[in-house]
């Protein structure tokens, strides 16, 4: 279990710096790539081209969006 637990902390990966979004405030950061995953999901698929580019966006909105965020814009 402990190993488990080192193995999941050595392999997290946050988002990194995006220069479009200088400032503290993450929160538009977290909008657009929130916006941005699907879009290119959907277009990658419709190409034909390996989605696991696009699970990048997934993973930083993922990390920088409050839950609460997410599931209210799912529900909208």
């Amino acid at each position: 279990m402990a190993e488990d637990i080192k193995t999941k902390m050595k392999n997290y990966k946050t988002a990194s710096f995006d220069s479009r979004f200088p400032s503290q405030n993450q929160t538009r950061n977290c909008w657009q790539n929130y916006l941005d995953f699907p879009y290119y999901e959907k277009a990658m698929t419709d190409k034909g081209d390996d989605i696991s580019l696009c699970k990048w966006y997934g993973r930083v909105y993922k990390s920088l969006c409050p839950i609460t965020w997410v599931l209210a814009w799912d529900d909208q």
